[in-house]
């Protein structure tokens, strides 16, 4: 994160910035998208009789869905208070 409020009156400036904000929550969004693709796909495999797991084993799998989803949406939160902060640092605080 760069100290000072970002230069968004350049092309390059705001480049740079989306990039920044590409940055914030990363692990959060990509681990929370690992979390519902193995899910799902183990919801899939259970449904088809593909693996030796029973019915019961699909309430773990819902459980592993609903994580990555929570962690999916804690980034757009963390991505969201970043901008309005960095925002906030280029009107001087009157945000």
């Amino acid at each position: 994160m760069n100290p000072s409020a970002p230069d968004l009156n350049s092309e390059q400036g705001r480049a740079d910035y989306r990039r920044e904000l590409r940055q914030v929550g990363l692990p959060f969004r990509w681990g929370g998208l690992a979390l519902i693709v193995i899910a799902a796909l183990w919801v899939v495999a259970v449904r088809d009789g593909r693996v030796g797991l029973g019915q019961d084993s699909l309430v773990i799998a819902y459980g592993i869905l609903a994580l990555g989803w929570a962690m999916v949406i804690a980034a757009v939160f963390m991505r969201t208070r970043h901008h309005r902060q960095r925002m906030s640092e280029m009107d001087g605080g009157r945000i």
